[in-house]
């Protein structure tokens, strides 16, 4: 289990924007100007997701030009990728040698990952429910990977999650025993396997990668290991391949508690949820010295599988994701480097249990993309573009 998990609870019509202001937090409000504009978000479907519950559209990546990489689900159940360019328009990806069958197809949904230049590296699953890892380049050309050793049974194989803007793929794959295990592809294809030290041997243990923002342009990577236990602990790989492992003070010891990690910045800062001993979710960033800071977002519930879960870091050091109130409603929010949270909530999103908002990356200009259920259970994308003065051209608005 791991931080997409958490927050992809269900499974994931024609294109419609509608951009419009939302509310300001008061804190927002007292730090700008009548000069400023305020946030905007627009909402967006894919040519062809479906619309019935669990089916629709996510946004899942935004590079710094604001092209965002997601995933969609059509009426029959099949995972398509897609790309967004800023000025709206979608192109729609689909991994050669991807499954037609319903919960097949390709999936940059969960896994996956895009360049500033628009490289998309994700998985896809085949016909028999195997994973395989692909790299699409900008021109539009896919090259397929398998990582050695990977499992060749049902929903086994290779899931690639990230890629920084020199090409090094990172992710991890599950082998014939269903263990998982890190890897590092670099650009000429030398693919290179890791284990941390006290990782689980059984199944669905081992070492995990985090996705989407999960290696640095140095190389550096973080993700977190399962052991024997069921607990989580999280660790960040040197580029030359030296592991620190680190937990969380107050993350629990039990199966599923412990320690996760959702992404790294350029400076190595690292951040996610911890689960204590109560299964509730609560945030943390950990500095590139080893300090940790936690958090909780005001409104979060403190009940089992509610809290505070961060879900990406930008390079300045701006961590957005979602919290779960006390009635499993999710709401998106937005932490400054420094601490100052600002909460929004799309307009349209549901507002029963296991609906709302679910903010999911946010680019260096603190663009953000992710997705929104709304009362049906259909997931929709949205781009939340941050407040600028009338004097500055911020990336990413499109």
């Amino acid at each position: 289990m791991n931080s997409r998990t958490l927050t992809s609870i269900t499974a994931m019509t024609v294109f419609a924007a509608l951009a419009i202001s939302i509310r300001l937090s008061a804190q927002e409000q007292q730090d700008h100007s009548s000069s400023t504009h305020q946030p905007t978000i627009t909402t967006f479907d894919a040519p062809g997701a479906g619309t019935g519950p669990g089916q629709g559209t996510q946004g899942i990546a935004i590079n710094p030009a604001g092209m965002i990489a997601g995933a969609y689900t059509d009426a029959s159940g099949v995972n398509h990728g897609f790309l967004r360019a800023p000025d709206g328009t979608f192109a729609t990806l689909d991994a050669p040698g991807a499954g037609t069958g319903p919960g097949q197809g390709t999936f940059v949904g969960g896994v996956g990952a895009i360049t500033p230049a628009g490289a998309v590296v994700a998985t896809y699953l085949d016909k028999d429910g195997v994973y395989h890892g692909f790299l699409r380049s900008p021109h539009g050309t896919f090259t397929l990977f398998d990582v050695p050793g990977a499992g060749t049974g049902p929903v086994q194989g290779t899931l690639a999650e990230d890629i920084n803007p020199e090409g090094v793929i990172a992710g991890e794959y599950s082998d014939a025993s269903n263990v998982f295990h890190g890897f590092v592809r670099t650009e000429d294809g030398t693919i290179t396997t890791f284990d941390v030290l006290g990782a689980g041997t059984g199944p669905g243990q081992g070492t995990f990668v985090a996705s989407v923002e999960g290696i640095t342009p140095a190389g550096a990577l973080a993700g977190y290991y399962t052991d024997q236990n069921g607990v989580n602990h999280g660790y960040v790989r040197a580029p030359h391949g030296t592991i620190t492992t680190f937990d969380v003070p107050g993350a629990g010891t039990g199966p599923s508690q412990g320690t996760y990690v959702g992404g790294i910045n350029p400076e190595g800062a690292v951040m996610s949820i911890y689960v204590d001993p109560s299964n509730a979710y609560h945030g943390y960033v950990r500095a590139p010295d080893g300090t940790i800071t936690t958090f909780d977002i005001l409104g979060a519930g403190i009940g089992p599988g509610q809290g505070t879960v961060p879900e990406a870091i930008n390079a300045p050091g701006a961590i957005t994701g979602n919290y779960i109130d006390a009635s499993g409603v999710n709401h998106g929010f937005i932490r400054a480097k420094h601490g100052a949270m600002t909460v929004f909530d799309v307009p349209g999103a549901g507002t029963g249990p296991g609906q709302g908002t679910v903010p999911f990356c946010n680019n260096p200009a603190d663009a953000i993309t992710g997705w929104e259920i709304d009362a049906n259970g259909v997931f929709h994308g949205f781009l939340r573009i941050p407040a600028v003065t009338d004097d500055t051209d911020k990336p990413g608005a499109g």
